[in-house]
């Protein structure tokens, strides 16, 4: 299958457009601007010829739409081991938030024990895809039943000049604020977090429903200044 060749006959010039505006840090000839759904469909269209292999192993893509495609395949994998062998190849080459936010293996559901390690390694890598990448994994899988407060350190202890990372930062204890109240809301009290990412966790848990208001409105307490 030519999948380059399917991907152009699935493109649409005005999302192109719209895509490029959204991620300008992904050169503009990078785009085709194929829709999810469409770029979904060939994902399985893919994995049920048998021909998901070799395209996973044709890295690193040119194309956007080719990293889309790859993280929608490798989220379909079924099987823990090869799946978490597949996000190894691929995240050196994830370039920008919108690839790594769609690639969330379905086959990591239920595989804390052995997931939590290469998380752990993942925030550390100092590599701001890959960083983010530990970061929505451990938001994912870690704030419900197989919590432990020392996650929330993991988190608060990164610093980067990066600003997808901060924004996942954020996102993380924006969602701890919502699922672990007590246990996160020390981080905003004690300013454990840079006052950027702090002010913008309390923005987006102020505009999360599963936040009570009388929370939001304490928490509108905590807003730092900012640098100069």
């Amino acid at each position: 299958m030519d999948i380059k060749a399917e991907l152009e006959t699935a493109a649409d010039k005005e999302y192109r457009d719209f895509q490029s505006k959204l991620l300008p840090n992904v050169p503009d000839e990078k785009f085709l601007g194929v829709r999810t759904p469409d770029i979904r469909k060939l994902a399985k269209k893919l994995i049920k010829s048998g021909e998901a292999d070799s395209f996973l192993s044709a890295l690193p893509h040119e194309l956007f739409d080719e990293n889309q495609l790859h993280s929608l395949i490798v989220t379909e994998i079924k099987d823990f081991e090869k799946a978490l062998e597949e996000v190894e190849r691929f995240l050196p080459c994830v370039d920008n938030w919108a690839t790594c936010d769609q690639l969330n293996p379905r086959s990591f559901k239920g595989r804390q024990a052995e997931l939590l390690p290469r998380i752990k390694r993942w925030i550390d890598s100092g590599k701001c895809y890959t960083t983010r990448f530990g970061m929505k994994m451990l938001m994912m899988h870690y704030l419900g039943e197989h919590f432990r407060p020392e996650y929330l350190e993991w988190v608060s202890a990164v610093r980067s000049e990066e600003y997808y990372v901060n924004m996942m930062q954020a996102w993380f204890f924006a969602e701890a604020l919502a699922q672990r109240y007590d246990e996160a809301l020390t981080f905003i009290t004690e300013a454990k977090l840079t006052p950027w990412v702090n002010n913008k966790a309390i923005q987006k848990a102020k505009e999360s429903l599963k936040i009570p208001e009388d929370r939001k409105v304490f928490l509108s307490g905590f807003k730092r200044k900012l640098p100069k």
